[in-house]
């Protein structure tokens, strides 16, 4: 099993960046797809961006242009490179590591960190 530590969330201005880390350890972030989802309260969790085991990543339309999700699998941590922030950006960020197996999937998740842009 994996186990995933998420880091680098914060409080940031309008149009401005963080970078938010997934680590993992237990397994290695090239042998699941990994995806930042994010949720604020009263909402459905919502997809961002995942990568999967073979570096092809994917992106929300409303984050594309200004997110980039990157895998450094050395330091077997996936990163979510987030520009251009916007108000409606805020939420929590988790990161997701999924694992499929025949006609299924198992999910681990990080403890998410929260993402503020102010206006």
């Amino acid at each position: 099993q994996v186990q995933l530590v998420e880091s680098g969330g914060g409080l940031v201005q309008a149009g401005g960046s963080l970078r938010l880390s997934c680590a993992a350890s237990g397994s290695t972030v090239s042998s699941h797809v990994i995806g930042w989802y994010r949720q604020t309260p009263g909402k459905q969790r919502e997809l961002v961006a995942d990568i999967d085991t073979s570096g092809s990543t994917n992106y929300a339309d409303s984050v594309k242009g200004r997110f980039t999700l990157s895998r450094d699998n050395a330091k077997n941590t996936v990163y979510l490179q987030m520009n251009s922030l916007k108000p409606e950006d805020t939420a929590v960020y988790y990161c997701n590591a999924r694992r499929y197996y025949i006609g299924s999937f198992v999910d681990y998740w990080g403890q998410g960190t929260q993402v503020t842009v102010s206006s």
